[in-house]
């Protein structure tokens, strides 16, 4: 416990303490995990397992994207964005914030440059798809899957990866854990109706530093028969942000943060 803790101390600032211990000096792209950091990350997905909605004080939001209470013909109902986040906090070493989709809604095949992150839902249900790049082992006679025909400098911008998982999470869900070489990219959609979900990124994205958001879509996909699961190999291509999707901003109603 740090100095200050005591048991009046919110969820979310036990969150934002840990995330800053465990982000601080975090291992790179293509770097062993030390000790420490397993340890600082294995309690910060513990703190993560246990956070509600009633933490940040969100209210789950109805299928038209209304809070209770709250008039269903305000602009943001009619037109506003499919995704809205709200921002609780951000320092040099990882940002946090929570992400509300409408029902319906996606945010898109992204990247997270050399990041680590955690997401935890907090309401609704999320359908995450996460992607690898391919590393074929020397020698190997796996065919790569057809492509669709295409320009040549399109061609050029191809790149070969794994779909490693699918998976559908609920509030009761522990959290996805992406790294900078595995998980890092996914799609997210929201399932059945509206959802939010909790989502902590180190460090933040800053295109200046080279980490900045790109979107990709999947051309084609073929089942790899020698895993153990059905991963699907997928040709991606690099695009421009898709124009269903922007992302609009909301305060965050939930206890205040200091670090």
């Amino acid at each position: 416990m740090m100095p200050g803790d005591s048991n009046m101390t919110s969820m979310v600032q036990r969150i934002a303490r840990q995330a800053l211990v465990t982000f601080r000096n975090p291992p790179r792209a293509g770097e062993e995990a030390g000790k420490s950091f397993l340890e600082n990350q294995s309690k910060l997905k513990s703190l993560m397992t246990e956070v509600r909605a009633a933490d940040l004080k969100l209210v789950p939001r109805r299928a038209d994207g209304s809070s209770p209470g709250v008039s269903p013909h305000l602009p943001y109902h009619h037109g506003g964005p499919p995704v809205t986040y709200m921002h609780i906090c951000e320092t040099d070493h990882f940002s946090m914030g929570v992400f509300l989709l409408k029902s319906g809604a996606s945010i898109p095949l992204h990247d997270h440059p050399g990041m680590h992150g955690m997401l935890k839902v907090m309401y609704g249900k999320v359908r995450i798809s996460c992607f690898d790049k391919l590393e074929r082992p020397a020698g190997s006679t796996q065919a790569a899957p057809p492509l669709p025909p295409l320009p040549p400098a399109q061609v050029g911008a191809l790149r070969r990866y794994l779909r490693r998982s699918t998976n559908e999470l609920t509030e009761e869900s522990g959290p996805c854990v992406l790294f900078p070489d595995r998980d890092n990219l996914h799609q997210i959609d929201a399932v059945d109706g509206p959802t939010a979900f909790m989502d902590i990124l180190a460090p933040p994205y800053d295109p200046d530093e080279g980490r900045d958001c790109h979107y990709y879509k999947v051309l084609t996909e073929a089942e790899v028969k020698d895993t153990e699961q059905k991963e699907k190999e997928v040709w991606l291509m690099e695009i421009s942000q898709p124009p269903d999707f922007w992302c609009g901003g909301e305060p965050y109603p939930g206890p205040e943060v200091c670090l």
